[in-house]
């Protein structure tokens, strides 16, 4: 071998050498500065208060500052598809969720990211039902009550939703499951969803249990059944999809903290063992069952499982509804 290329080896080796140690030191001295969290959606939503809420727990639990920036659009696929070319150092974690990591791969075979290969799960945050909501002036008193009016007069009974949010997607698999057929009106966000439904203008939706409570508790709209397969503590008198005579029947709303694919496993260990420190926490346990959320089964191992799990369910829904990205 020419004296030049065992001079370039060498030093090749001893760059390698020198090297290891300093990623080492890198990661046993994470976090040395602050972290930030992608939530893609935009502030003031349930997806954004569960992030600030794990936001704060963890950075008094890591010693420094972990903030959160909001990258809506396209249903949470802006952020995401951004969060996915970040830097795999652990100072970029995202918020994933039911809407940009199960339903909208069924929505979109194409995305350019793939929720199961390009981010690795920390442990999943919260996990909530739908529940089914209609007008006081309907004469529905049950779910049976519904699916025998929607029997007998196929496409006459209206529903809102919006599109491909958590509540969509438990009005169709609800559809699917009872073999009823009713009519949808999309709208653009929760908001005039809900202004619509307490003034009489659509009858029936799906929504957040947290949003609903208030007013269900003021009579101004009344609850069916909840879509999670155990009832919910905050409607202890409301029964089941399940209850109701179709078994198994499960929708939630869900979110998770997801690192970057290629972040060093110490650092995800260390950010997987805060985080289910966290979630154990007086502070977050009392704040979630505070709106009935339940803390989901925590760790990464669960989360990858369940995220999977979601993702082919949704993604046969999807399928079968014949529903398309807008």
């Amino acid at each position: 071998m020419h004296r030049r290329h065992l001079v370039a080896l060498s030093m090749g080796i001893a760059a390698a050498f020198a090297a290891a140690p300093l990623a080492a030191l890198a990661q046993s001295d994470y976090p040395n500065k602050p972290i930030k969290i992608i939530v893609t959606f935009p502030p003031g939503g349930t997806s954004d208060v569960m992030a600030r809420m794990v936001a704060d727990e963890l950075g008094k639990l890591l010693k420094q500052p972990v903030v959160v920036e909001n990258i809506g659009g396209a249903g949470g696929i802006v952020g995401t598809e951004r969060a996915a070319r970040m830097a795999p150092d652990g100072y970029t974690l995202v918020q994933t969720g039911v809407g940009q990591n199960a339903v909208a791969h069924g929505l979109d075979p194409n995305l350019k990211y793939n929720s199961l290969t390009d981010f690795i799960p920390i442990t999943q945050v919260h996990s909530g039902p739908n529940v089914l909501v209609v007008h006081p002036d309907t004469p529905f008193k049950s779910v049976k009550d519904v699916v025998a009016y929607a029997k007998a007069n196929p496409g006459k009974l209206d529903y809102g939703f919006t599109h491909a949010a958590s509540g969509h997607m438990a009005m169709e698999l609800f559809k699917q499951t009872a073999g009823i057929y009713m009519t949808g009106i999309p709208y653009r966000g929760g908001g005039p969803m809900l202004s619509d439904l307490l003034g009489g203008q659509i009858p029936m939706m799906f929504i957040n249990q947290d949003a609903a409570l208030p007013h269900v508790r003021a009579g101004k709209m009344r609850a069916l059944a909840v879509s999670s397969a155990q009832r919910n503590p905050l409607y202890p008198d409301v029964p089941t999809i399940a209850e109701s005579g179709y078994k198994g029947f499960e929708a939630l709303s869900w979110s998770g903290l997801s690192a970057i694919k290629g972040t060093p496993q110490p650092i995800v260990d260390k950010l997987e063992a805060a985080m289910v420190q966290v979630m154990q926490s007086d502070a977050v346990r009392q704040r979630m069952g505070s709106v009935g959320f339940v803390i989901p089964p925590l760790g990464a191992k669960p989360y990858a499982s369940f995220m999977k799990s979601e993702l082919e369910t949704w993604s046969k829904v999807i399928k079968v509804a014949g529903i398309k990205p807008q």
